[in-house]
């Protein structure tokens, strides 16, 4: 008994060993949150033989109210979830002993078993929070049980039987609430029934184990940096939807930037391929803004020192011609999402330019883009891949003013965009001899 009393007395002592510690819980994916689990209990209440469910058929007829008293050291794991290290002591007492012999209560006859000291380790397991909008509630219903150790010493007077002092296991079951009254104390009402592995708690032996009840009123006190909350009152629930509301908060935030990026840019987009002066060249691509109106210029845009005298005449394009640029077409390469073109196309770009040359043609170039991505993107695109080809061709020695690039994005399709195969025809620049 010595040995089974001493290991009880060591877990005890285990469970409190690091009372002033607070545990971090994950509270979402970002942060963590510091709670205070430790915490320390004061109670007292009355003791009585009789329970809920040991009534007019206990050993005694009438029970005896006596103030009892009590405390624990707590842990609190999980919001639903905690261990406690409960002591109680105080006096149990009955009268009108029942007699088996006669089938009647003996009159004048009463009991007392004084509790000396008793320990249990109980789990307590927290119902709900009751507080839905708040992460930090203050109502909080339990349910508990355990197992413990206890010594007595049992008197009968005027009746048979008389146990004297005796140490006994005993398993405590209760329920009760928490309310907060304050930050880090708690109000605790219970009510607890203590079975005892003795028929004879009360001192007589009637082969069925005793009982006794302990409702009680107490305050809890938390222990550790006052500012942090009580896990007990946590609620996950009401955490998660302050969280998911800032979470939502932040994501039209980043919507609203997008969108005014957007804006922005389009407005740049459109300033960029406006041609202020007329020459025929975009703003972005002219160097030399604010040409005279009727200035021939060159592929930038500046002004020709010695303009090419321009005489009308018929132009002949023979099928030899259409092979050339058809070549060309065939062969013209991009680097994807960009309008650099591919050193793989230059050597029948150069044959194009050459004829340009020979033949004073003029040349249109169309750009066009399947419909993924956004139109301005695609504009952008198309219009940027034109202007590169007539950038190199007038860099050979093509007359720029015989040139004209125009980007149309996707808005002139030749094939299907819902499949890939007609994407990829979608996505081209058309030269145009003339």
């Amino acid at each position: 008994m010595k040995t089974t009393k001493l290991a009880l007395l060591l877990s005890i002592c285990g469970l409190s060993q690091a009372f002033s510690q607070t545990t971090p819980i994950e509270t979402d994916r970002f942060s963590t949150k510091n709670f205070r689990t430790w915490s320390i209990g004061a109670h007292g209440g009355v003791l009585t033989s009789h329970t809920i469910f040991r009534g007019a058929n206990n050993d005694y007829e009438t029970p005896t109210e006596n103030w009892g008293y009590g405390g624990y050291i707590k842990k609190q794991f999980i919001p639903a979830f905690g261990l406690q290290a409960d002591f109680l002591a105080g006096n149990v007492e009955g009268i009108r002993q029942w007699n088996a012999a006669t089938n009647s209560y003996i009159p004048n006859s009463k009991f007392k078993s004084h509790i000396e000291w008793s320990a249990a380790l109980t789990a307590n397991l927290t119902l709900a929070n009751f507080s839905m909008n708040k992460e930090n509630g203050y109502f909080s219903p339990y349910l508990k049980a355990g197992a413990g150790y206890m010594s007595s010493n049992s008197t009968v007077t005027n009746a048979p039987g008389s146990r004297g002092y005796s140490e006994d296991w005993f398993i405590p079951v209760g329920a009760g609430f928490k309310i907060g009254i304050a930050k880090g104390i708690n109000l605790d009402l219970g009510y607890d029934v203590n079975f005892v592995k003795s028929a004879n708690f009360d001192g007589l032996d009637t082969r069925k184990y005793d009982n006794f009840a302990y409702g009680h009123a107490g305050l809890e006190f938390a222990i550790g940096n006052r500012n942090n909350p009580q896990l007990i009152h946590y609620s996950p629930i009401a955490d998660l939807r302050k969280r998911t509301e800032a979470e939502s908060e932040d994501l039209r935030r980043a919507l609203s930037t997008v969108e005014q990026n957007a804006a922005r840019d389009r407005q740049v987009y459109a300033k960029d391929m406006a041609d202020d002066d007329g020459d025929g060249v975009a703003n972005k691509f002219d160097k030399c803004p604010n040409t005279p109106a009727n200035t021939v210029v060159d592929g930038s845009g500046c002004p020709l020192k010695t303009p090419t005298q321009i005489i009308k005449e018929k132009i002949v394009v023979t099928e030899a011609d259409r092979r050339v640029v058809d070549e060309a077409i065939k062969n013209l390469e991009f680097d994807l999402g960009k309008s650099t073109i591919r050193s793989t196309s230059y050597a029948t770009l150069d044959k194009v330019a050459a004829l340009l040359v020979e033949k004073d043609f003029s040349l249109k170039l169309a750009g066009h883009t399947d419909n993924t991505g956004s139109m301005a993107l695609n504009l952008k695109l198309s219009k940027d891949r034109a202007e590169a080809i007539k950038a190199y061709l007038v860099s050979k020695g093509a007359n720029p003013s015989r040139i004209e690039a125009t980007g149309y994005g996707p808005n002139q399709p030749i094939a299907d965009n819902k499949t890939a195969e007609g994407r990829q025809q979608n996505r081209r620049v058309e030269f145009t001899l003339y």
